[in-house]
């Protein structure tokens, strides 16, 4: 059913004239009795009938304004709600971001994009690179952000910003006291304690080693870098995370960053995009504040 038909047609049902629908709704009368005619044609139901008083409804005409009142209303509803959306009075914002990204980089900024919009639902999904890449294409987020390598041919990489990964051991380990820089070989008895396959620390963190010829003896896996951080701290290994997942733990004497020489660790924190897909009101307005903190550390 044409929707503007029935415009007209309701119109003429209100103000019991062609004319006056016409004035109304800024049209041409014939414009208006034409309309109507294409409807009644459709439905294949006289709708009008000119009476004494007027032009007034058959039963026909009644049965159809009842419903046309409620796809109005309808409608306008609909017009509402995407204005909310329009306005980030309403809707959800679903976020994927790998681990070290969602601990440390993220919550200054949903705290910033809540004060802004809290009629926004916000939804953080924490998971390492491989996953968020995958929820990402099933377009089960809205914003993606990654801290390891990607090769998808579905996905756009951009660049966000710049991270540092660090080794680390404890404070009473026998390489903290040696004098820094170390140099690689020094690591060759000890555990490398790592994130696990699929991680983008992992990633980075192997690449560089294998580009410097190191091949750990024996590597501790742990799905988190808290995990690794205190892990670490108790004795165990030499550890490969971001300095900012360790700095308050540096900063207390807990752990020693150890510089080893002739090893770069730095990476760069990256934005996944779909392409051609339409951003969402919300998604632009978180897109901002990303923008705004592109800076390296």
């Amino acid at each position: 059913m044409n929707l503007h038909l029935l415009r007209l047609f309701d119109a003429v049902a209100r103000h019991q004239s062609f004319s006056r629908a016409a004035e109304a709704l800024h049209v041409s009368q014939p414009a208006v009795s034409k309309g109507v005619r294409e409807l009644e044609a459709q439905l294949g139901s006289p709708l009008l009938e000119r009476g004494p008083g007027g032009v007034r409804p058959t039963e026909a005409g009644l049965l159809l304004l009842s419903h046309a009142r409620t796809v109005f209303s309808a409608e306008q509803a609909a017009e509402e709600a995407l204005d909310a959306l329009r306005g980030l009075r309403r809707g959800t914002l679903r976020i994927g971001a790998s681990t070290t990204i969602a601990t440390h980089f993220l919550p200054p900024l949903l705290g910033a994009f809540h004060r802004a919009n809290p009629e926004v639902d916000l939804r953080l999904t924490s998971a390492n690179t491989v996953t968020i890449a995958g929820l990402l294409t099933q377009r089960e987020l809205d914003v993606a952000m990654v801290e390891g390598p990607l090769d998808s041919g579905e996905i756009i990489v951009q660049p966000w910003r710049e991270d540092e990964l660090v080794f680390i051991a404890a404070a009473t380990h026998p390489l903290a006291s040696r004098a820094a820089p170390l140099p690689l070989d020094a690591l060759a008895d000890e555990t490398i304690v790592l994130r696990e396959p699929g991680s983008g620390t992992r990633d980075i963190a192997q690449s560089a080693l294998a580009r410097a010829g190191f091949i750990p003896r024996r590597i501790f896996e742990v799905s988190g870098n808290e995990v690794i951080a205190r892990i670490v701290a108790s004795g165990l290994g030499i550890g490969i995370v971001s300095s900012v997942v360790v700095a308050d733990q540096v900063a207390l004497g807990r752990l020693k960053q150890l510089s080893i020489s002739g090893v770069i660790l730095r990476r760069s924190l990256t934005r996944l995009i779909l392409p051609n897909r339409q951003p969402s009101p919300a998604t632009l307005a978180f897109d901002r504040l990303l923008d705004r903190a592109s800076i390296a550390p």
